[in-house]
């Protein structure tokens, strides 16, 4: 009997368009996290960890073999804009920026980004410097797939 088996654990960052801070109250931020993490269980991809801060967001979950990075980020983009804009009229102009980062992560290595990522919601957004993906991807030795534009450095939270 033959099987396809994969384990690509991949974390994703995204903004909002022009990094705009839609997501800077608690509940909307804890509720899109909610989203995101639902979205991407519904495409197979498990969601280990989702955070971010007012005008980004990181997500480390394992990629389904069955759907494409970035038909993946398209999808969790598409949903997650149409529900928050039932959410308030203040959010009716929200949108995600084009681009996206995504970065593989060794199974290894996974325990460490996850306690990374709950370690960063003690320290204030303004307290974090802002290096490129480039050398956060040299720091945390990941490998990098795609490169977002204009992104500072990681602040994240966990879901719970």
């Amino acid at each position: 009997m033959s099987q396809s088996l994969a384990n690509l654990l991949v974390h994703i960052v995204f903004s909002t368009k022009d990094r705009a801070p839609f997501l800077d109250d608690l509940d909307i931020h804890t509720q899109m996290h909610a989203e995101l993490g639902e979205t991407s269980k519904s495409l197979d991809c498990l969601p280990l960890i989702v955070g971010g801060v007012e005008d980004h967001i990181h997500m480390l979950a394992r990629q389904s073999r069955t759907i494409a990075l970035s038909e993946w980020v398209k999808e969790l983009k598409r949903v997650t804009s149409i529900w928050i804009k039932t959410k308030s009229p203040r959010f009716n102009s929200f949108a995600w920026q084009a681009d996206y980062g995504a970065f593989s992560v060794s199974q290894s290595q996974s325990t460490k980004v996850i306690q990374y990522i709950r370690d960063r919601q003690r320290i204030t957004r303004s307290r974090i410097s802002r290096p490129s993906f480039a050398s956060y991807s040299n720091v945390t030795e990941w490998n990098m797939m795609s490169v977002m534009s204009g992104t500072d450095s990681p602040c994240l939270s966990p879901k719970a």
